[in-house]
């Protein structure tokens, strides 16, 4: 099987070349696409940097510098618990508050645009199917079998 003919091959370049566009679109306004997908995920009433973590599926290394990033932008701060020194809830500065607008509405639009490119029916399918993947990813179990040579 040829590699740009495998269903991985569309799913990882589909999924860059929207990673490139909001990278375009978010760097006009100071941030990444990363960047950006965090400030979305942080609340008003504070977020704690293990939500995060887990509500994006970004590393904690990777979390780690991006937070440190966001807060020298000016975009966040941090508080540890005073009940536990271990747990630290993330929240945005007014400054984060604008970014996680134009952040917020930069998704919607490009999902608009999608929505208005695809029948309903193309819509749900495409859902379903991503779903399926989705799931079947999760239940693969690869069968390695080692030659003796």
């Amino acid at each position: 099987m040829s590699q740009n003919k495998t269903i991985d091959y569309f799913l990882k370049a589909a999924w860059q070349t929207v990673a490139n566009k909001y990278n375009t679109i978010a760097t006009q306004y100071g941030f990444t696409q990363a960047a950006g997908y965090i400030l979305i995920n942080i609340h008003r009433e504070g977020t704690p940097v293990s939500q995060i973590a887990n509500s994006t599926g970004v590393k904690t290394t990777s979390l780690s510098r991006v937070l440190a990033n966001l807060e020298s932008l000016g975009f966040i701060y941090r508080e540890a618990s005073d009940v536990d020194k271990r747990s630290v809830k993330v929240f945005l500065t007014p400054l984060g508050v604008e970014k996680r607008k134009i952040a917020k509405d930069v998704v919607k639009g490009f999902n608009e645009f999608l929505d208005a490119e695809f029948s309903e029916k193309e819509r749900q399918l495409l859902a379903n199917m991503l779903v399926k993947i989705n799931d079947l990813a999760n239940k693969y179990e690869p069968q390695v079998t080692l030659e003796e040579k």
